[in-house]
C-alpha cells in the first residue's frame, strides 16, 4: 500500500536497533481498532515492515527530516484473542531473553522499552540479543542528574540507536514552580511532581503504544512489585485504542534478581552509569535520590523523606493495593497506626502544648534538645538508640532532653512553627533565648549530637 508524502508529513525519528526504523510514539493510528476490555485481550496483530526511501542517516546528524517522499508497506492482519494472565504463567520460569523475543515479536512497532537510566539498559542488551526491531523511550523530566545524562548519550552511541525523550509540559511545570517553589515535594510529597513530570509525559508517550516494556523487579520493592507478573494488561494507563485494557506491560526482569542483573551486565560489557559505583542502586531525578547503605534496600535511597511504604512515583501505581495502604490510627488523620519510639526516663515527651509553651519562653531555667519525630519514620527509627543514650548522658547536666511527635495532625504546626523540613528534625532551645537552633547534620550519632550539644549550651 503506496502512502503521499502529506499523508506522512508528521511522522516523526524514533529509536530502534540499527537494522530497522519504526514509527515515533503516538505519530499513527490504524483506524477501526476494537477496544481490549479484560485480560484475554482481542487485537489485530499488523506485522509491518516500514522503510522510508534514503531514510538512512548517521548518529551525527545535525537534524530529522520531516517528511519522506515515498513510503512503502505490507500490512498483513490477524485477529486473535490472548489469554496474558495464562500467557504469564507460561512464561513464569522463562528467560528475559524469551520473553523479550516474545514481546517483540507479538506487538513490533507498537512496543516501545521504558528506559529509566539506570540497569534499564539489561532490557535494551537483551532487545539487541534477540536480533528484532526495538524501540526506546525515556522521561526527561528537567531533574536529572548529570551523570545520567551522559550515561543516555553512551548508551545511544553503543547500540546505535535514538533514545525518544518524552518532556513534561512546560507550562504545567512552570505554574508548580512559580506557585510552589523548586522543592515543594520535601513539604508536601512527591506525588504532584511526580505527576507533572513523569506521569502526564508517560501516558502521552503510551497513548501512541499498544505495549510497553519495563524493569521492574519483585525485588525492587517487596511493599508493591513482589506479585508483578512477566506480562499483564496495564491496569492503570491506556494504550493507542484507549479504554481500559488497550495496553499491554510486559516485564521481563520480573523474576530476576539485582545481583544477576549486574552479572549479566559486567558479563555484556554494557555501559551503566556512573552513579552506581557512588552508592546509588535506584536512580530517579537529582532531588529526590540518593546513595544507600551497604544493609539498606535500594528504594530507600527514593524520597527518603517520607513515610509511605508504598515507593512508587505514579509510573506503576497498579501495583498499589489496598494492603499496600498503611492502617491509620483511632482518629482517623492519616498516621500509620505504629509502636511509639524514643521511651526512656531521662527524656520528656512534649505534647502540643509542652512545645508551645516551651518554644515562646525567652529566658529558661535550662536549655532542651527536642527531637521532632514520627515513630514509622525509618530514619527516626534509626537513631533511636543514639539518642535514649545521649538523654542517659546529659542527666542531670542542666540540659533537658525531649521528644515531639509531629506527625499526623501536628505536622501543618511543625512545618510553621518548628522549622520542620522532614523527620527527625532535632532542635536545641537555648537557655536565654527564644529562637531554635536547628541541628544542621544528618550524622545522628551520639558523638555528633553531643558536640552540637556542648557547642551551644
Amino acid at each position: 500500500m503506496a502512502l503521499a508524502a502529506s499523508s506522512v508529513s508528521n511522522l516523526l525519528h524514533f529509536a530502534v536497533s540499527s537494522d530497522a526504523k519504526a514509527p515515533r510514539i503516538g505519530s499513527v493510528q490504524p483506524l477501526n481498532w476494537p477496544h481490549v476490555l479484560s485480560s484475554g485481550v482481542n487485537y489485530l496483530r499488523r506485522g509491518c515492515r516500514v522503510k522510508p526511501i534514503n531514510s538512512q542517516s548517521q548518529r551525527n546528524d545535525l537534524f530529522v527530516p520531516l517528511a519522506v517522499n515515498t513510503l512503502a508497506s505490507e500490512v498483513v492482519e490477524k485477529a486473535e484473542t490472548v489469554d496474558y494472565d495464562g500467557l504469564a504463567k507460561d512464561f513464569e520460569d522463562a528467560s528475559p531473553l524469551e520473553i523479550m523475543d516474545q514481546a517483540l515479536e507479538k506487538f513490533g512497532n507498537d512496543i516501545a522499552i521504558a528506559f529509566s537510566g539506570a540497569e534499564d539498559v539489561a532490557l535494551i542488551e537483551y532487545a539487541r540479543l534477540t536480533g528484532r526491531p526495538f524501540r526506546v523511550f525515556s522521561l526527561d523530566t528537567g531533574r536529572l542528574n548529570s551523570e545520567t545524562y551522559q550515561f543516555f548519550d553512551a548508551v545511544e552511541k553503543h547500540y546505535g540507536i535514538h533514545i525518544e525523550y518524552m518532556f513534561p509540559d512546560a507550562v504545567e511545570v512552570q505554574g508548580l514552580v512559580r506557585n510552589k517553589g523548586l522543592f515543594s515535594f520535601y513539604e508536601d510529597g512527591h506525588q504532584e511532581c511526580c505527576r507533572v513530570r513523569k506521569v502526564r509525559p508517560l501516558r502521552r508517550a503510551l497513548k501512541g503504544l499498544r505495549a510497553w516494556i519495563t524493569g521492574q523487579r519483585k525485588d525492587q520493592s517487596p511493599g508493591t512489585r513482589s506479585e508483578i507478573p512477566v506480562v499483564q494488561v496495564d491496569p492503570v494507563f491506556e494504550g493507542l485504542d484507549g479504554g481500559i485494557g488497550s495496553l499491554i506491560k510486559w516485564n521481563p526482569l520480573a523474576n530476576v534478581d539485582g545481583k544477576d542483573i549486574w552479572n549479566f551486565l559486567r558479563t555484556m560489557n554494557v555501559p551503566v552509569n556512573s552513579l552506581h559505583s557512588q552508592g546509588y542502586v535506584s536512580i530517579g531525578c537529582e532531588p529526590c535520590t540518593r546513595p544507600v547503605l551497604p544493609w539498606q534496600h535500594e528504594r530507600e535511597g527514593r524520597w527518603w523523606w517520607e513515610d509511605s511504604k508504598a515507593k512508587e512515583c505514579g509510573l506503576h501505581k497498579g501495583n498499589l493495593k489496598q494492603g499496600d495502604i498503611p492502617q491509620l490510627n483511632g482518629n482517623g488523620n492519616g498516621t500509620p497506626l505504629v509502636n511509639d519510639i524514643f521511651i526512656s526516663q531521662n527524656l520528656v515527651n512534649l505534647n502540643r502544648t509542652g512545645i508551645e509553651n516551651l518554644s515562646r519562653l525567652v529566658n529558661r531555667k535550662e536549655p532542651w534538645l527536642v527531637v521532632l519525630y514520627a515513630p514509622w519514620c525509618q530514619f527516626c527509627q534509626a537513631m533511636e538508640g543514639s539518642y535514649v543514650e545521649l538523654g542517659e548522658k546529659l542527666a542531670g547536666s542542666g540540659v533537658k532532653v525531649g521528644k515531639f511527635r509531629a506527625d499526623g495532625e501536628q505536622k501543618e504546626f511543625a512545618k510553621a512553627e518548628l522549622q520542620l523540613g522532614s523527620f527527625p528534625t532535632i532542635l536545641f532551645f537555648p537557655k536565654h533565648s527564644s529562637k531554635a537552633i536547628k541541628y544542621p547534620s544528618e550524622k545522628r550519632d551520639v558523638d555528633s549530637l553531643l558536640a552540637f550539644v556542648n557547642a551551644l549550651r
